[in-house]
């Protein structure tokens, strides 16, 4: 049994009520069996690692796909999985796992990169990995820092954004927001970065698109598509999702990927102790890495970037 840290957020929200139904009066039986099955699989496929207080969750959240195929029990809808069925396989990573984020979340982290922008605007163009992109909030709140940084809407900085969950990225991609997801922002930011909408949403300015770029990327691959060297990279509350080997092993392929003095950014109860000899703490849940030597440990042979 592989135990999962601490959660630094509700990875998997409150219960929905359909997921709370008692075991005796759902539609769908649902045994330990299948619950293994369905943790190997997203282990196998994702890294993610689910322990036995997610088996209501994973019901609740599964049930609904069995619907959408007119299945009527759980062991036909593993063995289409199991066959490698792509777009489901899509739909059961989306369905089991869950994007709770806002902008400038852990706000601490903003004013830190801003300072790390600034002190090396001599360097040229700047690269930023944001690797949980969400529905985007995070995204844009570094592209709006970058601005902020440079005082310019078109600063020299580039944001690569990625997810495992291809339709959330579908949503940080659009850009657009309702009034209650942008209520944290000042009014200056509000008028600078977005345009208002016709029907009271909020759109990111054309200029700060110009900064990023999205794509799907499962960070247990054994191929990265994004390619360093960057000044920056955002992994924030996503290590919780995993077991210790499995962090070690992203860590170890973060490492070579930033510059000497770059930093790596995680969520508010996330820490590196067990990756000491990769990187350091140098603020509040804000990392560097520990030496040359370290960067240089993380690139030895085997680690795909």
């Amino acid at each position: 049994m592989r135990d999962t840290p601490p959660p630094a957020r509700p990875i998997l929200p409150p219960l929905p009520s359909s997921a709370a139904v008692p075991p005796a009066h759902r539609e769908f039986k649902f045994t330990q069996q299948d619950f293994e099955r369905v943790k190997k699989l997203i282990y196998d496929y994702a890294g993610i690692a689910l322990n036995d207080s997610k088996h209501d969750m994973v019901y609740g959240r599964l049930a609904k796909r069995l619907r959408a195929h007119g299945f009527a029990t759980f062991q036909e809808y593993l063995v289409l999985l199991e066959r490698g069925n792509e777009a489901e396989w899509e739909a059961f990573i989306n369905s089991l796992t869950t994007n709770l984020t806002s902008f400038f979340r852990e706000q601490h982290h903003f004013p830190a990169l801003l300072e790390h922008l600034r002190a090396n605007k001599a360097q040229g163009t700047l690269n930023i990995w944001c690797s949980a992109a969400s529905t985007g909030e995070e995204p844009w709140s570094i592209a709006i820092t970058a601005a902020e940084a440079f005082d310019s809407l078109k600063p020299p900085v580039k944001i690569i954004s990625t997810d495992l969950d291809t339709s959330v990225l579908k949503t940080a991609q659009a850009g657009v927001y309702s009034a209650d997801k942008v209520d944290k922002l000042t009014p200056l930011q509000l008028s600078r970065f977005f345009s208002k909408r016709a029907d009271g949403q909020y759109e990111i300015r054309p200029e700060l698109r110009e900064m990023m770029t999205f794509r799907r990327q499962n960070l247990i691959d054994p191929v990265w598509s994004v390619r360093g060297p960057f000044d920056a990279i955002f992994c924030r509350n996503v290590m919780i999702y995993f077991d210790r080997s499995t962090q070690l092993r992203i860590l170890e392929r973060f490492a070579p990927l930033l510059r000497s003095n770059g930093l790596l950014f995680v969520g508010h109860s996330e820490n590196l102790y067990h990756a000491a000899h990769l990187f350091r703490l140098r603020g509040k849940t804000v990392y560097e890495l520990n030496s040359p030597e370290a960067k240089a440990a993380g690139a030895a042979p085997g680690r795909g970037r």
